[in-house]
């Protein structure tokens, strides 16, 4: 037979669990408080909230003398002492007369002839010969470099 709703038996058990609770049980203390009686912190603000700290001390002019150098030069890059990289081999051949051809874009090559005159992490330079001028080239667009002797 199915299990259907008895008021007689739903009497019965709320009888047999009142008898078994004592009063202490029910008393306001062990009621947990209701969400809306608990005090909740205050929503932030956006506004800062933690300690003052005083202003910061207005900078000091300096003056020429004050600046100083560092005591020892940085180390050069492992690409510049390193023959095995492109821009170490470069360097050895400083004071050298180079042919350097360029890829611009993804098919037109540029060449530039002269007298590789310094080397750095990212370029080089090239003394032109028929203009005597200066030219500093990208290290990352060179393709080929002709070392004449």
């Amino acid at each position: 037979m199915a299990n259907y709703f008895n008021p007689n038996n739903c009497q019965s058990f709320c009888n047999n669990l009142n008898r078994q609770m004592t009063p202490n049980q029910f008393s306001p203390s062990n009621i947990p408080a209701s969400p809306s009686t608990t005090a909740l912190p205050p929503m932030p603000t956006g506004y800062p909230s933690g300690p003052m700290y005083s202003q910061m001390p207005a900078p000091t002019s300096m003056t020429p003398t004050q600046v100083t150098m560092p005591s020892s030069p940085e180390p050069e890059p492992e690409t510049l002492q390193n023959i095995a990289y492109t821009q170490g081999y470069l360097k050895k051949h400083i004071g050298s007369r180079v042919k350097v051809e360029f890829l611009i874009g993804t098919s037109m090559l540029v060449d530039r002839e002269g007298t590789l005159v310094d080397v750095g992490t990212s370029y080089i330079v090239i003394r032109e010969v028929d203009t005597d001028d200066l030219l500093l080239a990208d290290m990352y667009s060179i393709k080929f470099v002709r070392f004449y002797y």
